[in-house]
């Protein structure tokens, strides 16, 4: 297929494209940049709401991932806030109404959006029938969904990828807590009870690929491992692949001051989702347990 891919070049994205192109997919990123001549890339300013219409009614796509979107790690500032929100809901739409109004649309969208749809909701089960939380996050992804509207309007199958902690030693979560774990120094944070939905950079990449060749797929997917952890328990496998202690709780005056109230609101919150429609669409997970996806991921 010819797919074009935004956010190709962060966490998921630089992971996602060469295991495209492996495949034997054409990809073509949208890229904030001008694009030189010859170049199959499609330029675009989601802040300033603008794209290559031209350039992607003359290539004949097959398939749009959208990946792109504001780091949620940071202090939570005003500003920081609106970048989060602004960076998904506009750039999703900018992007959803523009494929929508071409003449030979794509036949499908794959849109990011993240577990945080649900709320911290305890040790609730998540799965992709459960209602939207009422919290900040929570809002930002029912508009992030929302904002692919244009999309399904125009008859192109819509998925809302509802991602949890994407692991890789590389970056994301796991990059940032294990300078801390290797030396010692890790262990849960807050209350340590809150839910962890975590999923392996290998399966979330399958998971991507199953999806866009699963025509018989409906609505949102949890890109989840079927089995969530607590926060404690995730901090207590992650020492032992390690061989390291990890027992020292990060309280949460710390994480106030480093990320702010609500930030830090954020990293003492949880979903316990799990990926019901990819497991019913017969995907399976190469690491559905922590311990083993951890070994590989630090061994790799």
């Amino acid at each position: 297929m010819k797919i074009v891919v935004s956010g190709s070049t962060g966490l998921i994205g630089s992971a996602l494209v060469p295991r495209l192109v492996r495949e034997g997919h054409e990809v073509m990123p949208l890229v904030r940049r001008r694009v030189t001549p010859g170049e199959r890339a499609f330029s675009w300013d989601p802040e300033a709401g603008t794209i290559d219409r031209a350039g992607l009614e003359g290539a004949g796509i097959d398939a749009v991932v959208n990946l792109a979107g504001e780091n949620v790690f940071g202090r939570w500032t005003p500003a920081k806030k609106q970048r989060i929100r602004e960076s998904r809901v506009h750039g999703t739409r900018l992007v959803a109404d523009s494929i929508a109004g071409l003449a030979r649309p794509p036949r499908v969208l794959l849109a990011a959006s993240a577990v945080g749809y649900y709320g911290d909701r305890g040790e609730e089960v998540m799965t992709e029938r459960s209602a939207a939380g009422d919290d900040f996050l929570a809002h930002v992804a029912r508009d992030w969904e929302a904002a692919t509207a244009g999309a399904a309007a125009a008859g192109i199958r819509v998925h809302n990828l509802r991602f949890g902690v994407v692991l890789t030693p590389t970056g994301g979560g796991l990059g940032k807590m294990l300078p801390a774990f290797r030396v010692g120094l890790g262990g849960p944070v807050g209350s340590g009870n809150q839910y962890f939905s975590w999923i392996a950079l290998d399966d979330a990449i399958k998971a991507i690929l199953h999806v866009l060749a699963t025509p018989n797929l409906a609505g949102p997917v949890n890109v989840t491992s079927p089995t969530p952890v607590t926060n404690r328990e995730f901090a207590k496998t992650l020492g032992k692949v390690l061989g390291r202690p990890a027992v020292l709780t990060v309280p949460t005056f710390a994480l106030r001051i480093a990320f702010g109230t609500e930030g830090a609101a954020m990293l003492q919150s949880g979903q316990r989702a799990v990926p019901i429609r990819l497991l019913e669409s017969g995907f399976r997970f190469c690491y559905d347990t922590l311990e083993p996806a951890l070994r590989h991921l630090l061994a790799a």
